[in-house]
Formats: structure tokens, C-alpha cells, sequence
């Protein structure tokens, strides 16, 4: 597809897990000492609930989740900002999605339907299609490796099939319960080259992910992205869910 007339915004890509500083506080007159850093280890229960919530997600054959996504870029003037977005995933396992993304930098609709991908780009009202496998995991594997094509946390699918992240965390950790969105939940952070993230998974028999938090360790900056996601796990889809209808005036790209 045609590219976008650039922003102010340097290049940067947050949203997968291929799976925020600390911020200190102290009152007006009185000096805050930081404990020493404990040796990273990796629980072996962190690790654990990551299984779990992968194999209830493999268990579920149809969802939808909306996205509350927070971006950190840093513009032309060297200054880190954060943008705001959100998305629309419609999924049928094995083989048929609907992505609607509305992010700062990437507006636009991906449908899969078991044979094609049309990838349609708001900003010049262009889609492209192409043939694809037959699962969800390699579509999308296909679309980043051919063409480029990426969406926000696109691990998702990887954890709904089960994947080897754990391999290369180099430490994981309980933080406590809590709650998201009013949802009682369990927080635990990751860490692995690169990149340092934290997951709130649902507490209770349906563990699902409803917020993750990325922060880039390897950038002096140490931009984050978030997103809150919202499960629907018995989605009524009409007819034509996966079914990708041009938009007026839309062309078709090479």
C-alpha cells in the first residue's frame, strides 16, 4: 500500500510481545532510598500462569476484544509523548479474523477468510489482498515476513496456540492482585531481551489477559505501550464478519 505522509513521530514498533521505569516519589523534605536490586530469577509459577491462560484461549473457539491502546514515541523535537488509539479484534479460530484499527499511526481494516488477507489502509482508501495459509498464526507470520503487515499485539494468536516465550525470559515475578476495569486480576512482570513487560490476567477460571504494559529496555528513552483489552468470549458474528467490502472510491494496490 502506499505509505502516509510522515508525522512528527520517529519510527517505533511497541505493539508485540515477542513473549516502565520505576518511578520514585518523595515528599518535600524527605530523601527516598532505593533498595537493592534483587538477583532476576524466573518463577516458575509466573511461567505457569502464562500456560494457563494460553490453553484457556486455545480452548475458546470464537472471541472479540476492543483494545484501549497508550503508545510513548518520541517526535522530531527529542521530546517523549504518548498517543492514544484502539482496536477491534474479531476472531474464528482456525482460520478467519476481522482487525480494525483506529492507532496514531496505522488506521485501517485486516480480513482473513481461510484462503485471502485484504489489508485495506484508511489514509489512501488502498487495500491489498493476497493468498494466505490456513490458520490464523501462519497468516499473520506471512503478512509481517511478505508484506510487512503488523497489528498491535499480535501474540495474542501465538499465546492462543501455545509458543515458547518462556524460553527467553531471563526473569518473572507475582506483583499481587488487583483490579482492571473493576475486574479482579493477577499482575506479574517479564523480562527478556529488549524489552521489560508486565500482564494482568483475569483472576478466577478464565484467565484471560486484560492488560499488558511493554516498555523498550534497550532504548535510552524506554518508551511503553499499554493496552486494555475488553473479552467478549460468545461473539454473535454476522454473515459477513470476514467478508472485506471496499470502501467508495477505494483502489486496489499491487
Amino acid at each position: 500500500m502506499d505509505k502516509a505522509p510522515k508525522s512528527a513521530l520517529a519510527p517505533r514498533r511497541m505493539g508485540e510481545i515477542k513473549i516502565a521505569p520505576l518511578i520514585m516519589a518523595a515528599a518535600l523534605g524527605c530523601f527516598a532510598t532505593q533498595a537493592a536490586a534483587q538477583p532476576a530469577k524466573v518463577d516458575p509459577k509466573a511461567v505457569d500462569a502464562l500456560t494457563r491462560m494460553s490453553a484457556y484461549l486455545r480452548s475458546i473457539p470464537a472471541f472479540e476484544i476492543t483494545l484501549q491502546t497508550q503508545r510513548d514515541d518520541v517526535d522530531v523535537y527529542g521530546q517523549l509523548i504518548t498517543l492514544s488509539g484502539g482496536a477491534t479484534y474479531k476472531v474464528r479460530r482456525p482460520d478467519a479474523f476481522a482487525i480494525d484499527l483506529a492507532l496514531p499511526s496505522q488506521s485501517g481494516r485486516y480480513v482473513y477468510d481461510g484462503k485471502t488477507v485484504t489489508a485495506y489502509d484508511v489514509r489512501t482508501n488502498s487495500f491489498v489482498k493476497f493468498q494466505a495459509p490456513s490458520t490464523i498464526g501462519s497468516t499473520l507470520e506471512l503478512a509481517e515476513q511478505k508484506y510487512g503487515a503488523t497489528v498491535p499485539l499480535d501474540d495474542l494468536f501465538t499465546w492462543s496456540e501455545g509458543d515458547n516465550r518462556a524460553q527467553v525470559l531471563t526473569s518473572a515475578h507475582f506483583i499481587g492482585k488487583t483490579k482492571v476495569a473493576g475486574q479482579s486480576a493477577n499482575h506479574y512482570a517479564f523480562r527478556q531481551p529488549g524489552k521489560d513487560w508486565q500482564i494482568w490476567i483475569a483472576d478466577g477460571d478464565k484467565p484471560t489477559p486484560l492488560r499488558v504494559s511493554i516498555t523498550a529496555s534497550d532504548d535510552s528513552a524506554r518508551p511503553k505501550f499499554q493496552a486494555d483489552l475488553s473479552w467478549n468470549m460468545a461473539p454473535q458474528f454476522d454473515r459477513d464478519a470476514f467478508v472485506f467490502t471496499p470502501p467508495p472510491n477505494a483502489r486496489a494496490s499491487n
